[in-house]
């Protein structure tokens, strides 16, 4: 009987790849648009704003959820169907190459990202705008009810505003079975508030895409960029620990150029004149 001996050989073992949630908020993140005002506009439906603002000053509803809120009780919007809402979703304006947000999340060896939308922007709205970018199912929007013989909106299944996006988070990283500290959380406004600090208590990442004076001091990072990949530059920094020339070329490798990267703090003060002093007897 023949023996074969096998060179000595070290078996390398690969480190297990790190899961994460990663999710972001719709109108004004990854678009340039507010839903509500582009069907307003699309309706000639005026005041949307000023209605949002009455809504938002009795506290009536959770801010972000004005326009689900309008669309079921507003005389002039419910006539709006659910094609009405399709046909908002192509008029958005999405931010440039959202198209390669999810492939290039993923190019980093050892990380695996899920992307999800999660919005108070009508479900409707958000999959006819991100069509071919996002699946339907990694989308969670304001979901209503329709009458079947109608069209009408009958009632609201969900709204994934203020609190209601932190119940989200954690109903999908039970899904997932993502760990509390691998999420990611992108957002713009006052309603994304409740979701980043319930991230930021959980050591996750949040990353803030304005100035809103709300939200940048609970924000992780901040980024200003009219481009949906700026994103990914905190992402790789604090997560996969890229350096800057790595992040470059990472950049490059997919035919992108980070021509400006201009890394700022930015305080925000008001001074004012010192009230005179009383003059001492």
């Amino acid at each position: 009987m023949e023996t074969v001996y096998m060179p000595n050989a070290r078996v390398m073992e690969r480190e297990p790849v790190k899961r994460y949630l990663m999710a972001s908020d719709f109108d004004q993140t990854l678009s340039f648009n507010d839903s509500g005002i582009v069907l307003s506009e699309m309706l000639e439906i005026e005041g949307f704003s000023e209605r949002c603002a009455g809504l938002s000053r009795t506290h009536l509803v959770q801010q972000g959820a004005e326009l689900a809120y309008l669309l079921l009780h507003d005389p002039e919007y419910r006539r709006v169907r659910r094609e009405d809402l399709m046909r908002v979703g192509k008029q958005i304006r999405l931010k440039r190459n959202i198209h390669m947000l999810a492939s290039l999340l993923n190019a980093v060896e050892g990380f695996d990202f899920d992307f999800y939308v999660i919005s108070a922007a009508p479900e409707e709205v958000i999959i006819s705008a991100l069509e071919g970018v996002v699946p339907a199912d990694h989308i969670c929007g304001t979901r209503f009810r329709y009458d079947p013989q109608t069209g009408e909106i009958q009632s609201i299944a969900r709204v994934p505003a203020g609190y209601g996006k932190v119940a989200v988070v954690e109903e999908l990283r039970r899904e997932l079975g993502v760990g509390s500290d691998r999420l990611v959380y992108v957002g713009d406004g006052s309603s994304d508030v409740h979701v980043m600090l319930h991230v930021n208590r959980m050591d996750g990442l949040t990353i803030a895409v304005s100035e809103n004076k709300f939200l940048t001091p609970i924000a992780r990072r901040t980024v200003l960029s009219d481009d949906a990949l700026s994103v990914l530059v905190p992402v790789l920094e604090d997560i996969a620990g890229l350096s800057s020339g790595r992040i470059r070329g990472l950049f490059a490798s997919h035919g992108f150029v980070l021509q400006e990267w201009d890394k700022i703090r930015t305080d925000a003060l008001i001074i004012r004149d010192a009230a005179p002093s009383s003059a001492v007897a």
